[in-house]
C-alpha cells in the first residue's frame, strides 16, 4: 500500500467522476441488451409462434434468472471483489446477447435468455458497491441516479437503433450487433475499477479524503440545507435515528430495508412491463408503423433518464439524503398516469409526450431504493444489502410482463393499466411503513 501511496498523483484529481462515466456507458450497454427482446418480439413471433401469455413468459424468464443471480452474488462480490466478479458477469452478458441471434426454437431462446439473467444479475450489485465504496454520502443519490439513468437510456437508444437494424438486416442481427461493445468494456473494467479508491494511483489524497470523510465531503455544500426546517417533512415521512446493520442477518431483520425491497418490487413491476409490452403494443393496437414505434418506444426512457437524474439530485441537494420522499411522490404520480393511459390519444406525438412524463414521474424516486441501505448499513454489508433490494424488485419484474400477458389473452389492455395501477397503489403503502433514517 505505501508503493501505491508513493506513487499517488499529487495534483487535485476528480477520478471517482472517470468511474462514474464508466458505469454510466457500461450499464446503458448491458440495459440495451436486455432491452432489445422488447423491440425484436413483434418480428421474432412471426418466425416462432405464441400467444401473449408465451411471449410475456419469453420476457420474464430473464428477470427470474437475474433475481436468482442477486444474493449469489453479493457472496461473490464480498469474497473475490469487485473488478474481477464485474468484468466476468459483462463477459458472459455479451456472450448470451449475441447467443440469442442464433436461436433455432422457442426454447433455446428461453436458454439463452435464462442464460443472459444470470450473467447480468451481478452486475447492478458491483456497481452499487463501486457507489458506495467511491462516492461520499452527500453524492451517493446522485450517482445512483446517474446509474439508473443508463439503466434507461439503454432502452433510449435501443427502438430506433433495432429499427434501422431490422430494416437492413433481420432481426438477428439485433443480438449480434449488440453483443460487441460488451466484451470492450468488461477488459476495460478489470484495468481501470479497484475495489476501493485507495487501491487507485490516479486519485489523489485529497480526493481520498473527501471520499472517505462525509462530513469534509459535506463542508459548505451543506450550510444551506441545514438552514431549511425539514421538521414537518420529518414527522410525515418519520425520520429517526435507525441502528446501523452490520450483520448479514441484520438485513432480513431489518422491516426497512425489506420494505424497501418490497417497494421496489411493485415499481420494477411497472418499468419491465412497459420494457417487454409497449413496442408490441404500439404495433398492434396503435397501428404505428416500425419508425414510429421506434421514436414513441423510446418516450418514457427519455424520461426515465430525466427522472433518475432529477430524483437523485434532488435527494442529495434538496431534501438533505432523504430518500423517501422520492420514492412516495413516484409511487402517488405514477398511479395517475397509468389511469390516464387507459384512454391514450392515438396521436403518436401526443402518446409520445404522454409515455415521456410517466417516464419521468415513474422514475424520480427509482433511483432511491438502491441508494437507501446505504444510510442504514456498514460498507462490509451493503453489497448483501442492495443485493436483497435487488432480487425482490427484479422478481417483481419478472413476475409482471408474464401477468401481463396472461390480462393480454383473456382480457384487454385496460386490465394491464389498472393492474399497474395497484402496484402502484401498493408500492406507496409499504413505503409509508419504513422509516427515513435520520443523518448527523
Amino acid at each position: 500500500m505505501e508503493a501505491v501511496a508513493m506513487e499517488r498523483t499529487k495534483s487535485k484529481s476528480h477520478f471517482r467522476w472517470v468511474i462514474g462515466a464508466l458505469i454510466f456507458i457500461v450499464y446503458t450497454v448491458a440495459a440495451a441488451d436486455r432491452a432489445n427482446l422488447g423491440v425484436a418480439l413483434p418480428f421474432l413471433r412471426k418466425e416462432f409462434v405464441m400467444s401473449n401469455t408465451e411471449a410475456g413468459a419469453l420476457a420474464s424468464i430473464f428477470l427470474f434468472a437475474y433475481s436468482l443471480a442477486q444474493l449469489p452474488s453479493g457472496l461473490a462480490y464480498t469474497r473475490f471483489g469487485i473488478p474481477r466478479v464485474f468484468s466476468l458477469a459483462m463477459l458472459a452478458t455479451s456472450l448470451f446477447t449475441g447467443l440469442i441471434g442464433t436461436a433455432s426454437s422457442l426454447l433455446m431462446l428461453k436458454i439463452y435468455r435464462f442464460g443472459l439473467g444470470l450473467a447480468e444479475g451481478p452486475l447492478p450489485i458491483g456497481i452499487t458497491s463501486t457507489i458506495n465504496n467511491w462516492f461520499p454520502a452527500r453524492e451517493k443519490g446522485t450517482m445512483t441516479g446517474i446509474f439508473l439513468a443508463a439503466a434507461k437510456f439503454g432502452p433510449v437508444l435501443v427502438p430506433p437503433v433495432c429499427a434501422v437494424i431490422i430494416h437492413y438486416w433481420g432481426w438477428r442481427y439485433i443480438f449480434y450487433i449488440f453483443a460487441l461493445p460488451g466484451i470492450v468494456l468488461s477488459v476495460v473494467w478489470l484495468l481501470v475499477v479497484k475495489n476501493r479508491p485507495s487501491e487507485s494511483r490516479h486519485v489523489s489524497e485529497e480526493e481520498l479524503q473527501h471520499i472517505n470523510d462525509d462530513r469534509a465531503a459535506s463542508g459548505t455544500a451543506q450550510a444551506p440545507s441545514s438552514k431549511r426546517d425539514f421538521a414537518l417533512l420529518d414527522r410525515l415521512i418519520r425520520t429517526s435515528k435507525v441502528a446501523t446493520v452490520d450483520t448479514t442477518k441484520g438485513i432480513f431483520r431489518s422491516w426497512n430495508i425489506m420494505g424497501a425491497a418490497l417497494g421496489y418490487f411493485f415499481m420494477t413491476a411497472i418499468v419491465n412491463v412497459l420494457l417487454a409490452w409497449i413496442p408490441t403494443y404500439l404495433i398492434s393496437v396503435k397501428g404505428y408503423s416500425v419508425t414510429n414505434m421506434g421514436m414513441v418506444a423510446a418516450a418514457p426512457w427519455v424520461g426515465a433518464v430525466i427522472g433518475n437524474l432529477l430524483g437523485g439530485m434532488m435527494t442529495d441537494r434538496l431534501l438533505d439524503k432523504r430518500r423517501k420522499p422520492a420514492m412516495l411522490i413516484s409511487a402517488f404520480s405514477t398511479t395517475i398516469m397509468m389511469v390516464i393511459l387507459i384512454n391514450s390519444p392515438a396521436d403518436p406525438f401526443l402518446y409520445g409526450a404522454l409515455l415521456l412524463l410517466t417516464g419521468i414521474l415513474l422514475n424520480i424516486g427509482y433511483s432511491t431504493y438502491m441508494v437507501y441501505p446505504m444510510g442504514m448499513t456498514s460498507r462490509k454489508v451493503y453489497p448483501m444489502a442492495s443485493a436483497m433490494v435487488n432480487t425482490l424488485g427484479q422478481l417483481g419484474g419478472a413476475c409482471a410482463p408474464l401477468i401481463a400477458g396472461l390480462l393480454l389473452d383473456n382480457y384487454s389492455w385496460s386490465f394491464v393499466w389498472v393492474f399497474l395501477a395497484v402496484c402502484s397503489v401498493l408500492c406507496f403503502i409499504t413505503i409509508l411503513t419504513i422509516r427515513e433514517p435520520a443523518h448527523a
